[in-house]
């Protein structure tokens, strides 16, 4: 079925044309996106590289009107596109929560100073017992220790930090859609689209998959012949990389929108004990509820995280409430509110939400943290 345009498209807003400076931008009342830009945002969280002319035929508009929209809601920071990898290398990633609590004063800095950690997925100010949670990716456990005691630990500000390991990944934001879409609509755009879970990825990348992947986290609707250009290699090539990638699940695709602007600007993330046995049953319900943005078994005392997003504060606790009565072995343990959502997916963003930069996600290294760790491994070395 295609979708039919709506006639009439929102004015731009009053205090744009004011002409108001920057700084009182930001604080003033968000231009609304108008019918046709949540469907576009939809039909890229179905497919995201779907060609324009499939994407225009689906929303009733022609390729180039779909593209330059898309244009414009990107340079507004409204809407962005974001490809990364966790699923590379001989062995399954550690993906690993890490709560941080910061010193009076020092929240910004210490998460400015992280920002670009290439590991770290997504980076939260939340409320509650920890000031920051971070969302990260390690080749194995030591390199989770390293980073976290040599890296995290010595930084001015941090005063203590927290991690836990998931021990599997039930879903997470790629999955997320606003759902302004029809069914049929739907199913056009995602009948070419392989299954994304579970990720095999790649065994044994190379250079070449790596420079590849490093120019597709920068814009992964490139063309092939673009991609070959940059890398110096023949659009074949390329091809054949891409469709060795997307056979083994090895990327992984989100289009985001701005969360003040998508319906849903409350997240939550609730830490839940469910019995190890009823573990699995409880997993494969939450990731069917409309608002799960990610669902994780953890190790610790908590062996659950869900990250939810809500219409509004109030709704918090009717949400939890459907828990209880979904769930009565579910025990919620504790919950945080994001304040401030600094990075997702590798691109940081402002305190609305709006997109301002990428950081491609790849394993963290840092020359420095290695030195500090061998020094220690010395000292280890020596009888007391």
């Amino acid at each position: 079925m295609i979708v039919r345009r709506k006639a009439l498209l929102m004015s731009r807003s009053t205090h744009e044309s004011a002409g108001l400076p920057e700084r009182l931008l930001r604080t003033a009342q968000p231009e609304p996106l108008d019918e046709l830009d949540y469907l576009l945002i939809t039909a890229l969280q179905t497919s995201p590289r779907a060609e324009w002319a499939q994407i225009g035929k689906v929303l009733g508009v022609d390729a180039s009107t779909a593209a330059r929209r898309w244009n414009r809601l990107t340079e507004a920071g409204h809407a962005w596109l974001s490809c990364y990898t966790v699923a590379v290398g001989p062995t399954v990633p550690i993906i690993a929560f890490i709560e941080v609590d910061c010193a009076a004063g020092a929240l910004h800095d210490v998460a400015a100073e992280i920002a670009d950690d290439p590991h770290l997925i997504t980076i939260e100010h939340v409320t509650g017992a920890r000031d920051l949670v971070l969302t990260a990716a390690f080749p194995d456990l030591a390199m989770l220790a390293r980073y976290v005691g040599f890296r995290l630990g010595r930084l001015p500000g941090v005063s203590a930090t927290r991690s836990q390991t998931a021990t599997a990944v039930h879903t997470e934001g790629s999955r997320w859609r606003l759902d302004r879409l029809d069914p049929d609509s739907q199913d056009l755009l995602a009948k070419d689209r392989a299954p994304v879970m579970p990720r095999r990825g790649l065994p044994a990348p190379d250079a070449l998959d790596t420079r590849l992947y490093l120019l597709l986290s920068e814009d992964f609707r490139q063309p092939a012949a673009r991609l070959a250009e940059r890398l110096g290699v023949s659009p074949t090539t390329v091809r054949r990389r891409l469709d060795r990638m997307h056979r083994q699940d090895a990327l992984i695709y989100r289009c985001e929108v701005a969360r003040y602007l998508s319906g849903w600007p409350i997240s939550v993330t609730l830490w839940g004990i469910a019995p190890a046995g009823e573990t699995a049953r409880i997993t494969a319900q939450l990731i069917r509820m409309r608002e799960t943005r990610l669902c994780a078994s953890l190790t610790g005392p908590h062996n659950l995280m869900l990250t939810v997003w809500l219409r509004s504060a109030e709704d918090i606790g009717a949400f939890e409430a459907r828990l209880a009565e979904r769930f009565p072995e579910l025990t919620v343990a504790d919950r945080a509110v994001a304040l401030w959502q600094l990075k997702i997916a590798g691109h940081v963003l402002d305190p609305r939400g709006r997109h301002i930069r990428g950081v491609p996600v790849t394993f963290w290294e840092e020359p420095g943290a290695s030195r500090a760790e061998d020094a220690l491994l010395e000292r280890l070395r020596v009888p007391r």
